[in-house]
């Protein structure tokens, strides 16, 4: 079930394009609790998942592994990539591996 979207235009192929985040419900399996997303870049949808010890973990971690996908695209790379207004980040955590490519309001997350 979906649980949110979060809304992000790229500048593609000369026109601003809709790059829609998509967080579901996390659910249960056998092993642990799996929170699903998707990313709808203008050259595919990445459909990932993350897990966690419980819900809450899952859901954690899923937007740390949204966070590292958006800041390591070529879309953020080339500055075509905004949220709110450019330069302000998209509102996404990362690991500490990659927050010296955090903009923005993202820098204090």
């Amino acid at each position: 079930m979906l649980m949110a979207i979060r809304s992000l235009k790229v500048w593609h192929a000369d026109a601003d394009v809709d790059v829609q985040v998509r967080l579901y419900m996390p659910e249960q399996d056998e092993q642990a609790w799996v929170c699903k997303y998707e990313i709808g870049w203008p050259t595919g949808v990445k459909c990932s998942l993350a897990r966690g010890v419980d819900a809450i973990q899952a859901i954690l971690l899923a937007f740390y592994k949204i966070g590292i996908e958006i800041y390591t695209s070529d879309y953020h790379r080339a500055g075509k990539l905004i949220w709110l207004a450019p330069g302000r980040g998209y509102g996404f955590p990362v690991s500490k591996s990659v927050r010296d490519l955090l903009t923005g309001d993202d820098v204090g997350l």
